[in-house]
């Protein structure tokens, strides 16, 4: 039995629902084991039902053993005979992901069934992600391989940076390292900001070339088996400036703080606080612009919320990232992020990657 769809029908249940569609790529693959592009999912309280193109569906044979595979072309037909099969009364949809165009299709598809059996087309949110955020023994297997890559890549690449190399070609030592290594592909775009460049904590690598004695902010992550990890670290080839000792010293016992602290039962904007008064009472409050973390797993940034005002109450079980930072414009910034599980007696560091 497939406890991930038992959980699923129990929300459902819980909603007064008769059935959901799925079309977040991410939740069908945590329901079905799925690994394709393109496809849907259809649970009711009986059945759970994966349609999908001729492209996949006999990868959906094996990779989705506890679901009725059905192949479908374009448009919505296929929709309307599982409706007249199952004759649900309410269907849920996820609004979140769901473009307006293809709302659009699915109400103009549903006129063509008589008025008597025509479902209630309800949007709902969230839904799935809440049964992500706590990971079973499998997620945390998978989750920790892909720590494991970005670690060693890391590791290795960092410690053989050198001046004048730029920005752009560190990255794609880092990528290359992660590929060689084991990753399927990365979690998202490599950022390598050296200089007043990491004052921007999303920078794109340039053509920059990295100076002895400046800071370079890293942050990377690779995927396997389709979980992603996330790791930042903050360097400096050469001898770094007072600047850079005072400002990593901050943001490491601020991040320390927090991971020493934080505990089951808090929200995301208690975990967020540890972090940030120790900041804030360093005089460096406004400079530390960002949530202390978020979510990792199918996606890269996924619940629970770790920032200002986040309500979301943290359990054991959960996995998200720990990353203050302090950003100072012309001079450039400095990151430290772990991905660390929350557990009975607090936070456990995933990644091990040196600081």
């Amino acid at each position: 039995m497939n406890y991930r769809v038992e959980n699923l029908r129990k929300k459902l249940e819980e909603k007064e629902l008769d059935a959901i569609l799925i079309s977040t790529p991410e939740n069908r693959r945590y329901l079905s084991g799925f690994a394709g592009s393109a496809g849907y999912l259809v649970v009711s309280r009986d059945n759970a039902i994966l349609a999908t193109d001729f492209r996949y569906t006999e990868q959906a044979g094996y990779q989705a053993p506890d679901f009725q595979v059905i192949k479908i072309g374009s448009g919505w037909s296929w929709f309307l005979d599982v409706l007249k099969e199952h004759r649900p009364k309410k269907i849920g949809f996820e609004s979140h992901q769901m473009t307006v165009d293809t709302y659009r299709q699915i109400t103009e598809a549903l006129q063509d069934l008589p008025s008597d059996d025509r479902p209630a087309l309800l949007a709902t949110t969230g839904t799935v992600e809440a049964l992500r955020t706590v990971k079973d023994l499998e997620e945390l297997a998978l989750l920790q391989k892909a720590i494991d890559v970005a670690d060693a890549a890391m590791k290795s690449i960092s410690q053989t940076i050198q001046p004048g190399e730029t920005e752009r070609e560190v990255a794609w030592r880092l990528e290359k390292a992660m590929r060689e290594l084991g990753a399927d592909s990365l979690s998202f775009d490599t950022i390598v900001a050296a200089g007043p460049n990491g004052a921007m904590p999303h920078h794109r690598p340039s053509d920059r070339a990295i100076a002895l004695g400046e800071p370079i902010v890293i942050d990377m992550g690779a995927k396997v088996g389709g979980y992603c990890s996330d790791i930042t670290r903050t360097v400096c080839v050469g001898e770094p400036d007072d600047t850079f000792r005072k400002v990593y010293d901050i943001v490491l016992g601020a991040q320390l703080t927090a991971i020493a602290t934080v505990r089951p039962n808090m929200s995301g904007g208690d975990a967020d606080d540890l972090s940030r008064a120790v900041i804030a009472e360093a005089g460096y409050g406004e400079n530390f612009g960002h949530s202390l973390g978020h979510g990792v797993g199918l996606f890269i940034h996924e619940y629970p919320r770790i920032g200002p005002k986040s309500q979301n109450k943290l359990e054991e079980g959960m996995v998200f990232t720990v990353e203050p930072g302090i950003y100072l414009s012309g001079w450039g910034g400095v990151r430290i992020e772990d991905v660390v599980i929350l557990e009975s007696s607090g936070a456990r560091v995933l990644s091990k990657a040196p600081k």
